[in-house]
């Protein structure tokens, strides 16, 4: 995010899913995505629009914390229950289990939701409900690649913190990469990403 206001690079990831999502044939114009950002510091939503699906990520400087993705059926998740530790895998849990990697040690249950918020800002992805959870299953992992979260799955499946990894990872994203599509009318199209 270097150089970006955060608004901004929430945007830019809008502007940039839009044409990943054509790549997957799925027909979403920006004016659908709607981004908000909730800056530190920030008080969780009250609720999850209706008619929409969300994919939402925690931020704490320029490092993600957290990336969720939620739908009509999970608006408690959505709304609250990264704040607090009684739902399974919260950014809550996950930061009071680790939370020497962001240089704290005094986080416990009943201070870990005011630092959450006091200390993290917020950035929610909208989706109107007819694009289905597979639209909304594609822009909740296009979020976790490019902003790559610290508390995201087991453990084993994270990014690795080793900086020799991350150079080589820098350098293979740096390195222009060609795909193949092939639209409906099967004509062999070659498009070079930089």
């Amino acid at each position: 995010m270097a150089n970006m206001t955060i608004t901004e690079e929430g945007n830019k990831i809008a502007d940039d899913f839009v044409s990943v999502a054509a790549l997957a044939s799925l027909d979403i114009p920006r004016s659908d995505i709607e981004v908000t950002v909730l800056v530190k510091p920030h008080r969780p939503p009250s609720f999850l629009p209706s008619g929409k699906l969300g994919v939402y990520a925690f931020m704490f400087g320029d490092r993600c914390l957290k990336v969720g993705k939620d739908g009509p059926n999970s608006v408690a998740r959505f709304c609250g229950q990264h704040y607090g530790t009684n739902a399974p895998s919260t950014l809550a849990k996950s930061l009071l289990k680790s939370q020497s990697s962001i240089g704290m040690t005094s986080l416990d249950s009943s201070n870990i939701k005011t630092w959450i918020c006091e200390n993290t800002t917020r950035f929610n992805f909208l989706l109107p409900s007819r694009h289905g959870v597979f639209a909304l299953s594609l822009l909740e992992a296009f979020v976790q690649c490019r902003l790559r979260p610290e508390f995201e799955g087991f453990a084993s499946q994270r990014w690795p913190s080793n900086p020799a990894v991350e150079e080589g990872r820098a350098q293979e994203q740096r390195a222009p990469l060609t795909v193949n599509v092939k639209p409906q009318n099967n004509i062999d199209i070659r498009h070079t990403l930089s």
